[in-house]
């Protein structure tokens, strides 16, 4: 067998050119393809999703799927070396080429590159063939789209159940301004019982409300199983608009890295977090993300070190209104362990209470910089993980532990807040961290830095398809 694929090196090596034998010969012509003496299953893994695609925007027609069963075939047949040898460069070839287009983002998407390990760029066929030829199975490792992020191949595979469900329904409208609640009896409910695929009739039954639920969850509404004003004019969008923005979501997610590269995901629009590393997802949590005011943004960075013991730089706009009037009312920047300073240096000078006038800090006339002393009752925890950028965006521990059992989580002032730091903690470092004494900022540089992606999906896959969220910071008509 070895013999086998020693005859196929060979020839590989007499074949290849250009940039793919920037793969081949460091690997000493090594096929990527074939096991024993034919083309292996991997070959057929990537047939099925060259075939499929279309669900990628793409054009199955682009990566030769025919002529690639006809060099299959007859390399199987003959067992020939040159065969098998030429049959191997062409999936690599085409491999190289669907891995490069399903990754490529689309144009127009507002996500802010904060450093270069995160900018989208081509990778080279090399780059690509290397990525893959060093996961444990080739063939699961194509099946599973392993370069794409899991959320996308999750939504890509949700997309194609929410069609089953909801796409073939008959597109009748169904009347708005009508009243339609369980047991009632009407020509409207008729409608909507035709509408979401239910048999002849004019009763609000068990079946409708079973059916009007479903409609409801999948859709980012209140699944309590009465067709309100909000209700029916979902179902009266029809499919195209969520098409539309399954697309959009799609999209979205091309952006994020797949699970091979040691990245976190942070969804504003779900309030959640993902961390991915060795090809699976390790862990997710909840979080706290931006108000609609002051949004979470769309960007990506490099975790590259950890703050114990934090401080918080208070908003100006919350100096203004929360700060202020608590001196004004009798209140101490001692007794509410607070500090305020010169300056936003590294390394201001600390200002006295009397020598700041909190009467025109209240008024909006003058600004001063307030931040909070580390403890326990400090806004950002024990903790926060920094990706330098110029928006004052990080990740951080949080005491308000109550609003993680909130449904929305968009109570922030964009910073991201975590339902467990400690944990995330132990999953940089590889070891449980805390600081040194009482000492504020201690900084901690993480052992590699860490791509962090703030992200927003609005279409968001479950275990039963797919399922809409509200669109908080209103950008999925942008």
């Amino acid at each position: 067998m070895q013999a086998a694929k020693s005859s196929v090196a060979g020839e590989i090596r007499s074949q290849v050119g250009g940039k793919y034998k920037d793969f081949y010969a460091p690997r000493g012509y090594w096929p990527l393809w074939v096991d024993k003496d034919r083309i292996g299953p991997q070959a057929d893994a990537l047939l099925a999703i060259i075939e499929d695609s279309d669900a990628d925007g793409l054009n199955p027609r682009s990566y030769n799927a025919r002529d690639l069963r006809q060099m299959i075939e007859a390399a199987d047949a003959s067992g020939d070396p040159k065969l098998l040898a030429r049959a191997d460069l062409a999936l690599s070839r085409s491999f190289a080429t669907l891995v490069s287009d399903m990754r490529r983002p689309a144009k127009g998407l507002k996500m802010r590159f904060l450093d270069k390990e995160v900018e989208p760029g081509d990778a080279s066929p090399s780059e690509i063939l290397r990525a893959a030829a060093i996961t444990p199975s080739l063939t699961d490792y194509i099946q599973t789209a392993g370069w794409m992020s899991p959320l996308y191949m999750r939504l890509r595979s949700a997309r194609a159940t929410y069609f089953r469900t909801w796409g073939d329904l008959p597109a009748v409208p169904v009347p708005e301004g009508v009243k339609m609640r369980p047991g009632g009896k009407s020509d409207a409910i008729g409608a909507l019982r035709h509408r979401l695929g239910l048999s002849a009739g004019a009763s609000y039954d068990k079946a409708l409300v079973a059916k009007v639920k479903a409609f409801q969850t999948d859709h980012g509404l209140k699944p309590d199983g009465v067709a309100g004003a909000m209700t029916i004019a979902a179902i009266n969008e029809g499919p195209r608009r969520y098409d539309r923005l399954l697309s959009l979501n799609l999209e979205r997610a091309r952006l994020l890295p797949g699970p091979w590269t040691r990245h976190v995901v942070v969804d504003a629009a779900s309030a959640r977090l993902f961390y991915y590393s060795k090809g699976a997802m390790d862990g997710t949590m909840k979080v706290v993300a931006g108000t609609k005011e002051t949004q979470t943004p769309l960007m990506a960075g490099m975790i590259r070190y950890a703050t114990l013991n934090p401080y918080w730089n208070i908003p100006p706009d919350l100096v203004e209104n929360k700060v202020a009037p608590k001196i004004l009312n009798g209140g101490t920047l001692k007794g509410l362990r607070y500090e305020a300073l010169a300056d936003w240096s590294a390394n201001p000078a600390p200002l006295a209470q009397s020598a700041v006038d909190w009467n025109a800090v209240a008024a909006g006339r003058q600004e001063v910089r307030v931040r909070q002393l580390p403890g326990g009752n400090n806004a950002m925890g024990k903790v926060k993980f920094m990706f330098p950028n110029d928006l004052g965006i990080y990740l951080h521990d949080t005491p308000q532990r109550d609003l993680f059992a909130k449904a929305d989580r968009h109570f922030s002032n964009g910073c991201v807040r975590l339902e467990d730091a400690q944990r995330l903690g132990r999953w940089f470092f590889g070891e449980a961290i805390g600081a040194d004494g009482d000492k504020p900022e201690q900084h901690r540089p993480l052992p590699q830095p860490v791509p962090v992606y703030l992200t927003y999906l609005t279409a968001v896959p479950t275990a039963q398809g797919v399922q809409f969220l509200p669109d908080v910071y209103g950008r999925d008509g942008e």
